[in-house]
């Protein structure tokens, strides 16, 4: 299973938000955006339970995560 993540995080703080993203399990890629959105992170779990475990418990609590969306990513 596979999802994006999108990001606000806190000014000033995406460059060690970023950091500490790309240690988790799970992550594949971490990329900075400009717009309405920080930061996008692509994880890959093999259950649904385990992308939200992910999010809630790993990526939310990090000082600087402001808020998310999680996206499901559908193969066609």
């Amino acid at each position: 299973m596979k999802a994006f993540i999108l990001l606000t995080i806190r000014t000033g703080a995406i460059p060690e938000v970023v950091q500490n993203i790309r240690r988790l399990r799970g992550v594949t890629a971490v990329e900075m955006t400009f717009g309405p959105y920080d930061a996008i992170v692509t994880v890959e779990a093999d259950s649904l339970t385990q992308i939200a475990r992910l999010v809630n418990i790993e990526i939310q609590v990090i000082p600087g995560v402001e808020d998310t969306l999680t996206c499901l990513a559908v193969p066609i």
